[in-house]
């Protein structure tokens, strides 16, 4: 298969034309993906494996490039289910937008056959003039498991095999459903999460669209990044009362605990990869719109021949941050207490090209989007000494960033 990349001086906006296919921005990128050239199959149950087996076939797009896109490569966007040990698959775009911090704008076409730039153009330029959807008009929003129930029995549950041994540290995970009386308008969506989360990365693969503030794992050549967040309260209006909220986030040996279980980990999985690798030596607040977390930037050397990003998230995914610690028992404990199927929520967002530099966020703050419906999640970290209450409190900040952006899109 062979990919051809050219420059381009259209004028269109490339988070519109993503929001329609496939889209990935963050504070320096925007990556906008149409159409489809190739699907890859990534064997997750294979681990580190099964994702180089799928690098391995990126990596066998032939490129060539016109002017100066010489180091813009083919794409592939993914989104991989929770369960690490659920299939997942890379999608190559047939038509790649790529849209630099500093303004520079590419367009890669991948495929048999391809498009000529005369019409990947012309195909893109018909996209940013498309037609306006009917709007929704009223939405009914629903708790799958009656939020009482889920304080005072599934969280009950969970601290109780914490107490008796079971393991440190448990996620749990909550979801509400959104109804509305027309499509969602995912375009509407984006935007509106791209204005009231501007340090977020901006995600929307296959109408699972999110923004999350917690990068799993970025390479670029042989440098490697990742920000864990583990610790969490809510932010409040009032801004003294804000103050003292992160202020207590600060001094809270809980959250702090339950950060170090976070950052130990992902050190030790990454470390094997690594020929240098450290973390913050205290975590920082990052707050967003609703809610403040603890979290630390991680930054290290890989090692030659340096692993791929795919390769990385499956050495690193679940964290302790979205599933637990020890992460096999935090697994199995997730499947039966939740009674929920949590899809691609927590799961590895993100993107990675042909030779295998990439960033994945972890796909949290996210929904899942299909037709007028959405299914939002949002998940807490249980520890010996959570509170029940808080941590209902808790998963209702988290809900926000999605409830507010796909709300805005009513009429």
């Amino acid at each position: 298969m062979e990919s051809k990349t050219f420059q381009t001086n259209l004028d269109i906006d490339p988070t519109r034309i993503g929001s329609l296919g496939m889209l990935w921005k963050d504070s320096t990128l925007t990556l906008a993906g149409l159409g489809e050239a190739i699907r890859i199959p990534v064997e997750r149950a294979e681990g580190v494996d099964g994702a180089s087996k799928a690098q391995e076939i990126l990596s066998d797009i032939s490129t060539s490039h016109d002017g100066e896109a010489t180091d813009h490569l083919p794409v592939a966007f993914a989104a991989f289910p929770f369960d690490p040990k659920a299939p997942g698959e890379l999608i190559v775009p047939r038509t790649l937008i790529r849209s630099q911090s500093d303004g520079e704008l590419s367009i890669t076409i991948t495929g048999e056959g391809n498009l000529s730039p005369e019409e990947a153009s012309e195909e893109i330029v018909s996209l940013s003039a498309q037609a306006e959807t009917p709007k929704p008009t009223s939405a009914k929003v629903e708790s799958l498991i009656p939020p009482e129930q889920w304080r005072d029995e599934i969280v009950a549950e969970a601290i109780g095999h914490i107490h008796a041994g079971d393991l440190e540290k448990m996620v749990l995970a909550r979801e509400i459903q959104i109804s509305m009386d027309h499509e969602i308008n995912i375009p509407e969506v984006i935007d509106s999460l791209i204005s009231t989360n501007p340090g977020a990365m901006i995600f929307s693969i296959e109408g699972f669209v999110g923004a999350s503030p917690e990068l799993l794992v970025s390479r670029s050549g042989d440098l490697v990044q990742a920000h864990p967040l583990a610790g969490t309260a809510i932010r409040l209006a009032d801004k003294e009362l804000d103050q003292k909220s992160m202020s207590d986030l600060l001094n809270s040996a809980k959250d702090h605990y339950e950060h170090r279980i976070t950052i130990e980990w992902l050190l030790n999985e990454l470390l094997p990869f690594c020929s240098y690798v450290d973390a913050d030596p205290k975590p920082k607040i990052l707050s967003l719109p609703n809610v403040h977390h603890l979290g630390s930037s991680v930054n290290g050397h890989l090692s030659l021949p340096a692993a791929s990003v795919l390769e990385l998230v499956a050495a690193l995914h679940p964290t302790p941050a979205v599933g637990g610690n020890p992460q096999s028992t935090a697994i199995d404990l997730i499947s039966k207490i939740e009674k929920m199927n949590r899809g691609l929520y927590a799961g590895p967002v993100g993107w990675v090209d042909t030779k295998g530099n990439g960033s994945f966020a972890v796909g949290i703050r996210s929904a899942q989007i299909v037709g007028s419906k959405a299914h939002l999640f949002a998940g807490v970290g249980i520890v010996n000494d959570s509170d029940p209450q808080s941590e209902l409190d808790e998963s209702d900040g988290k809900f926000q960033t999605m409830q507010k952006a796909i709300m805005a899109t009513i009429r």
